[in-house]
């Protein structure tokens, strides 16, 4: 119980942050919109043409978006010594990772609904027939992503190079996740039988479930260094 409520109390000081200051969602909502409208010059909105393209366009919208609001996660903990002050209290480092995750990938499930909505306007593309598998998908795939930049963007705030060194870390690490969203998406997006694209969604719930668990055991020395 007790590192439940460290998580609850970590993930809603994010929000309470968040709320006063709205700068880490608008920044991420604006540049995935911003990416999503850009690409809408590059090929014409046939359908055809929309399906086979719009899975990699959203997940670049999210895959960026993230960066974004990883890097600001530890934003207001590099002032005033809050990282040192994580490291010295009496809980479990875990609990401070769980916290942490959970703000960014709720900081990051807003930010995709709001790019999606606008992917479907500019588009012209209805979700709403394969939207429980796309929603599914996109929860696996997210859950991964988060998992790592989280991890990551606490390395990353030690450094004086944050904002290069974090997409150089974490990109590589969550290649398999991206892969498995473009996948799975384009064939729930497309109308394919579930079987035809259930094994990249079992691929990323598998990754997603390893990376979060890999995060929650490792966080310490993260913290540590």
């Amino acid at each position: 119980m007790e590192t439940l409520r460290v998580v609850w109390a970590i993930f809603m000081k994010d929000l309470r942050v968040e709320w006063r200051h709205r700068g880490t969602l608008a920044s991420m909502c604006i540049f995935g919109i911003l990416v999503v409208f850009l690409f809408n010059f590059a090929f014409e909105p046939a359908r055809e043409e929309t399906v086979r393209l719009l899975p990699g366009l959203l997940w670049i919208a999210f895959a960026f978006a993230g960066v974004l609001g990883f890097n600001r996660s530890f934003a207001a903990e590099r002032e005033n010594a809050g990282l040192e002050g994580m490291r010295l209290a009496p809980v479990d480092p875990g609990a401070i990772y769980l916290g942490k995750m959970l703000a960014n990938l709720f900081f990051l499930g807003v930010a995709e609904v709001v790019v999606v909505f606008a992917a479907s306007l500019w588009y012209n593309f209805s979700f709403v027939p394969a939207i429980g598998w796309f929603a599914l998908i996109t929860f696996f795939c997210t859950l991964g992503y988060v998992a790592v930049g989280t991890t990551f963007g606490a390395v990353a705030a030690n450094t004086r190079m944050r904002e290069v060194m974090l997409p150089v870390l974490q990109f590589p690490v969550a290649v398999p996740v991206f892969i498995a969203g473009v996948e799975a998406s384009t064939g729930a997006l497309k109308g394919d039988p579930v079987g035809d694209y259930a094994g990249w969604i079992k691929l990323a719930a598998g990754f997603s479930v390893v990376f979060v668990v890999l995060s929650y055991l490792l966080f310490e020395y993260v913290l540590e260094d």
